[in-house]
């Protein structure tokens, strides 16, 4: 079996998630990441990238209860699982590792 990859958007996801801790869920995922983009993210990327990585292990969901805010349609969060997190960490390894490669140049 070959390793588990994660994109860049996924990373963005999965970060969030962790970040949101037990309270990730699709609308609440995309605000965040509009905020940090600063641009617009489409919220059928944010689902579709959520079960892609729920597939690949690194996020588990849970319904939380029926609400009438809702129309009485449940919420599905999202939690990091242990692999979520140890691919997050070895995502930041590897960024920090080839940007400490940068020469100390000045560019202004």
């Amino acid at each position: 079996m070959k390793p588990q990859t994660l994109g860049e958007f996924e990373e963005l996801v999965l970060l969030v998630v962790a970040a949101l801790h037990d309270e990730a869920y699709g609308v609440v995922i995309l605000e965040n990441l509009e905020e940090k983009l600063k641009k617009k993210v489409n919220i059928s990327a944010i689902h579709v990238t959520l079960k892609r990585i729920e597939e690949k292990g690194f996020v588990k969901s849970r319904f939380g209860g029926i609400t009438e805010d809702r129309g009485g349609r449940r919420k599905k969060f999202y939690i990091i699982t242990p692999e979520g997190k140890k691919m997050l960490d070895a995502q930041y390894e590897l960024r920090t590792s080839i940007y400490k490669q940068i020469p100390a140049i000045s560019f202004g």
